[in-house]
C-alpha cells in the first residue's frame, strides 16, 4: 500500500507527464514531447511497486486525456468528463505491463509492446473503441511518423515509446556509470531516429492505374452556428454549399482555376435526404449541372427498407441521373450516431433525444468512382480506425478522401487532431489525402504527409489543387494489422515471462535462497 503522501506525489508527477504528452498533440502540437513525457511516466513506474505503477497510469491517463478530449466538452461536460475516464481506465495496462516487464532482457521493447496493446484494446472496446490520442497520432512532422509506411499506426506508437524507454536506459547507466549500456542504448535512439527519416516516402503520382495526377476541388460551405444547433434552419447548410459549388463553376468557366476532376462536399453539407425531399435533390442538381459533373456529396438518408434507422452517406450525385452509388459509414459513433441502451440512457440524459433514430451501419469499404478516378471515402472520425482507411486502399483507392463535420466541436483542438491523424494515414498510404470539412479543417495532404493547402475556419472557401493518384500498396497496406498483432503477442508472451519470474524470486526468497529483489530495479 501506498502512504498518503506517496499517493499525493506519485499522481501529481504522472498528471504532470500527461499534461506533458498532451502538449504534442494539436494543440499546441509540440510533438518532440511525447518522447520525454512518455519517458517520464516509464521512469515513474520502474521505481516503485504495482501499486504504484496502477496509480500512475491513472494520474498518467485522467490528465492526457481530460487536455486531448476537452473537445468533447462542445456536446457536453458530462459526454468530456465520460469519455476521458473511459479512456484513462485502459492507461493501468500499459503501466502494469510496464513494471512485470521491467526486469526482462530488452525491457524498452517490452515497454513500447505495453503501450501498443494497451492501445490496441482502446480502439476496440467498449463499442468499437474509441482511437483518438493514441501516441502515434503526436508524431506527424517528425521522422518516427515515417514508421507508419511500415507497420502504420501500431509501429508508429511503437517507436514513440521504445525511444522513450531507450531514453531512461541511457540516463539511468549513466548516472549508474554503465557506460557500455549508456553508450548502446543512445547509439539505438539515434539509429532508429535516423532509419525512420531513411525510409522513402512516396511524393509523385504513377500512370499503372490510369492518369498520375487529378485536380479536387473541396469545398466548405460553412454552417449556421458552431456547436450542436451548427444546421440552422432547414437547407441552409446545404444552400451554402451550393452558393460556393456555383462560385466555383464561375471561376472555372472565367479561367481564374483549372475543371477540377473531382469535386467534395463534405458529411453533412446536405442537412435533408435528397432522396426524399425533392428541393434538396433539385439545388444539389442545380450545383451539378453548374459545373458539368458529378459531385460526391455527404448526406442522411433514410435506410432502405428499413424506417427505423438511417445511413449517413457520401453520394456520387451526377448532374442528369442524380444518385449513381454511395458509400454508407461503417464505424458508427456511440450515443451520437446511435444510442447503445436507449431506453434506459434516454430517461437520465434528455440529450439524446436529439438522436431520435439510430443509425446503421455500412459494410463495405468506400470505394467510389467518380470519372478516371477511384477514390477512398471515409467518414469523419472513421479515419482514426486503422481498418477503414486500409480496406480502402487495398480495395484500389488511389486517393483517400474524408469528408467530415466538425462544426459541433467549434473553435476547439478537435478539427487539428483530424488533420493530424490523417496526416499520418496520408505516410501509411502513400496516398494524397483530401479532407473536406463543412467549416473546417477542409485540407489537401501530399503523400509525404506534408499539408500542402488549408482552407480558414468558419468561412465559406473552396480548394482547388492538382493531387497525385498512386497504385502501389505500401509495406503497411500489405501487411495490414499483422504488425500489431505480433507486438502484442510478444508483449503478452514476456508479461507472462515477468510474471513467472516475479513468482521465482518470491519463492526463492520464502525458501532462504540468496536470491534477492530488493529495492527498486536498476533501469
Amino acid at each position: 500500500m501506498l502512504r498518503r503522501h506517496d499517493t499525493i506525489v506519485t499522481f501529481g508527477l504522472s498528471a504532470a507527464l500527461g499534461v506533458l504528452l498532451g502538449f504534442s498533440f494539436p494543440t499546441p502540437g509540440w510533438s518532440w514531447l511525447a518522447i520525454p513525457a512518455v519517458a517520464g511516466l516509464t521512469f515513474l513506474v520502474r521505481t516503485g511497486g504495482l501499486a504504484r505503477a496502477n496509480l500512475a497510469g491513472l494520474g498518467f491517463g485522467a490528465a492526457v486525456f481530460t487536455y486531448t478530449l476537452a473537445w468533447g466538452s462542445a456536446v457536453g461536460p458530462d459526454a468530456w468528463l465520460g469519455l476521458s475516464l473511459l479512456s484513462t481506465a485502459f492507461m493501468p495496462i500499459a503501466t502494469t505491463g510496464i513494471w512485470i516487464t521491467r526486469k526482462l532482457p530488452g525491457w524498452p521493447i517490452w515497454s513500447a509492446g505495453c503501450w501498443v496493446l494497451c492501445e490496441a484494446l482502446r480502439s476496440r472496446i467498449p463499442f468499437g473503441g474509441f482511437s483518438w490520442s493514441r501516441l502515434a497520432f503526436s508524431t506527424p512532422g517528425t521522422p518516427l511518423a515515417h514508421t507508419a509506411a511500415i507497420g502504420g499506426a501500431p509501429l508508429a506508437t511503437f517507436a514513440v515509446a521504445l525511444c522513450a524507454g531507450l531514453l531512461v536506459l541511457v540516463i539511468s547507466s549513466a548516472a549508474h556509470r554503465r557506460s557500455r549500456t549508456a553508450v548502446a542504448a543512445a547509439v539505438t535512439l539515434l539509429a532508429i531516429a535516423l532509419g525512420a527519416r531513411a525510409i522513402p516516402l512516396p511524393i509523385a503520382g504513377q500512370t499503372g492505374g490510369g492518369v498520375p495526377r487529378t485536380i479536387v476541388a473541396l469545398v466548405q460551405g460553412d454552417v449556421a452556428k458552431p456547436g450542436l444547433d451548427f444546421l440552422g434552419r432547414p437547407e441552409q447548410v446545404l444552400q451554402n454549399h451550393v452558393r460556393e459549388t456555383v462560385r466555383l463553376a464561375a471561376m472555372m468557366n472565367a479561367g481564374s482555376v483549372p475543371r477540377p476532376d473531382l469535386v467534395i462536399w463534405p458529411e453533412n453539407a446536405s442537412d435533408l435526404d435528397p432522396g426524399q425531399d425533392p428541393s434538396a435533390a433539385a439545388l444539389i442538381t442545380t450545383a451539378a449541372r453548374a459545373l458539368g459533373q458529378p459531385i460526391l456529396v455527404g448526406a442522411v438518408v433514410q435506410a432502405p427498407g428499413d424506417p427505423q434507422h438511417l445511413l449517413n452517406v457520401g453520394i456520387v450525385w451526377d448532374p442528369q441521373r442524380g444518385a449513381i452509388a454511395q458509400y454508407a459509414k461503417q464505424h458508427l459513433v456511440p450515443f451520437g450516431e446511435y444510442v447503445p441502451f436507449r431506453s434506459q440512457l434516454t430517461r437520465l440524459i434528455s440529450r439524446f433525444a436529439r438522436i431520435p433514430r439510430d443509425f446503421a451501419p455500412g459494410h463495405v469499404p468506400g470505394v467510389l468512382k467518380m470519372g478516371q478516378t477511384t477514390l477512398g471515402d471515409v467518414l469523419c472520425f472513421e479515419i482514426a480506425y486503422d481498418q477503414i482507411p486500409t480496406a480502402a486502399v487495398r480495395a484500389g483507392a488511389r486517393v483517400l478522401v474524408i469528408q467530415t463535420n466538425n462544426a459541433t466541436y467549434g473553435r476547439t483542438s478537435q478539427p487539428a487532431q483530424q488533420l493530424a491523424i490523417s496526416r499520418l494515414r496520408a505516410i501509411e498510404h502513400g496516398r494524397a489525402v483530401v479532407i473536406a470539412a463543412t467549416s473546417g479543417i477542409t485540407a489537401v495532404i501530399a503523400p509525404d504527409g506534408r499539408i500542402a493547402e488549408q482552407a480558414p475556419t468558419f468561412v465559406p472557401a473552396v480548394i482547388v489543387r492538382s493531387i497525385p493518384l498512386r497504385d502501389t500498396l505500401t509495406v503497411a497496406d500489405r501487411l495490414q494489422d499483422w504488425p500489431e498483432r505480433l507486438i502484442c503477442l510478444l508483449t503478452l508472451l514476456a508479461i507472462v515471462a515477468g510474471v513467472r519470474q516475479g513468482r521465482i524470486g518470491i519463492v526463492s526468497r520464502n525458501s532462504g535462497s540468496s536470491v534477492s529483489e530488493k529495492g527498486a530495479p536498476r533501469v
